[in-house]
């Protein structure tokens, strides 16, 4: 133990960059390293000390500072989220986070004395309440946990029946393109998360199921493109590009309005009309299983951007921001659903065959129009009025049968 402090001044700093685009990192790392061994070396020395003589420090049972003595009690459901928040000094979530607490030092734990202490996470960025919140988010976190379902024993895939090659090609396609959307849908909050602090800690839990719900997701239709003895078809080329500018999105809440309001919105309304796209009882059973998970996901993304239009200091800014993001995002989105390797599967699927592609678009025309309205009804309801600038227009297909 005595050798410890000198341990840390010996330390090298970590193995040089083994190709050209590790070399600034690796830089960047060495730097801090050095930055940062004197502290290591400040925290190690009084430890090794103490331990030296025998003696005890203690400091950690004094509650001053605290709230000794709450005690929080279960409800029905047992203890969730919302029971441990209703006493203040633990529910009450700071309006902005102050640097020192831009870590993972709990909310509601004994940190002042240590503020000058702490290291500030630069990654941590999403500091501001009103630039993430939702409401739900507690309520949401407990769904999420209650109906976390197994893509490998609770879909009865020995029972998928053969299907005409014509509509297994259909069903290929689609899993395939839903495999790609699953990826973007668990790739996004998984690149937010580690920039959100310990203090909205709810957030960054609920963000941590719908990581492992989109997982899920893309395990189970990746499963499905294989399991009726097709395989994945066809990657859509104008989505990759589309996700590209989502992944890019310079806020959380832009992505997420993106990502939650209307490509899982998309999604969402595609799964709501399994009984008319699932030519099996295992592809209805996937589909519902999936639109109890992405519906929780779009109902935090649309309470996320209420709370943003509602709290941001700037709401006028805040309201052109988003209206001009949205306008990207429709364009992106719609066209993005507009290629062949997404419509004539759904049209194949929907119509019956192949024979039946022209009545089947017909379908797709209908379940359009449908997407479009739910994601003005969340528009609504989240305080984004987009009826009258709205960039999804007509299905092109309808209008020309018109």
């Amino acid at each position: 133990m005595a050798d410890l402090t000198d341990a840390i001044a010996k330390l090298d700093p970590p193995p040089l960059a083994t190709h050209d685009r590790e070399e600034e990192l690796c830089a960047a790392y060495e730097a801090a390293f050095e930055a940062d061994r004197e502290t290591w070396i400040n925290f190690a020395t009084p430890a090794v000390e103490r331990l030296e003589k025998g003696s005890f420090s203690l400091a950690w049972m004094n509650t001053d500072g605290g709230v000794w003595g709450t005690r929080v009690k279960p409800s029905s459901r047992g203890l969730t989220f919302m029971d441990v928040n209703r006493p203040k000094v633990y529910g009450t979530v700071a309006d902005s986070v102050p640097p020192e607490y831009r870590n993972l030092t709990p909310r509601g734990s004994i940190r002042e004395p240590y503020k000058d202490m702490l290291p500030v996470y630069d990654d941590f960025v999403v500091t501001e309440k009103w630039d993430l919140w939702a409401d739900n988010v507690s309520t949401l976190y407990e769904e999420a946990k209650a109906r976390q379902w197994n893509a490998t024993k609770d879909i009865a895939w020995d029972e998928l029946e053969p299907l005409p090659e014509d509509l297994e090609k259909a069903a290929c396609q689609l899993a395939t393109f839903l495999t790609e959307i699953e990826f973007l849908a668990g790739d996004f909050p998984a690149k937010w998360m580690y920039r959100i602090p310990a203090e909205f800690l709810e957030i960054k839990a609920f963000l941590a199921t719908q990581i492992m719900d989109e997982a899920r997701h893309l395990e189970v239709f990746r499963k499905r493109a294989l399991a009726g003895g097709g395989g994945l078809l066809h990657v859509n080329p104008m989505f990759e590009w589309g996700s590209k500018a989502l992944m890019a999105s310079p806020t959380h809440t832009s992505g997420a309005y993106f990502l939650n309001l209307i490509g899982e919105g998309f999604i969402l309304s595609v799964f709501r009309g399994g009984e008319f796209l699932a030519r099996t009882h295992v592809d209805r059973e996937i589909f519902r299983r999936c639109l109890q998970d992405e519906a929780r996901h779009v109902a935090f993304g649309t309470i996320e951007l209420k709370n943003y239009l509602e709290n941001h200091p700037e709401p006028e800014q805040a309201m052109a921001v988003m209206h001009r993001y949205a306008d990207i995002a429709e364009v992106l989105v719609s066209t993005s659903i507009l290629q062949p390797v997404v419509l004539e599967p759904l049209a194949v699927l929907m119509g019956g065959g192949l024979d039946e592609i022209d009545s089947g678009m017909d379908g797709v025309a209908f379940l359009w129009d449908v997407v479009k309205e739910e994601y003005l009804q969340r528009c609504d309801r989240a305080g984004l009025f987009r009826r009258d600038v709205c960039k999804f227009g007509e299905l092109p297909w309808k209008a020309a049968v018109s």
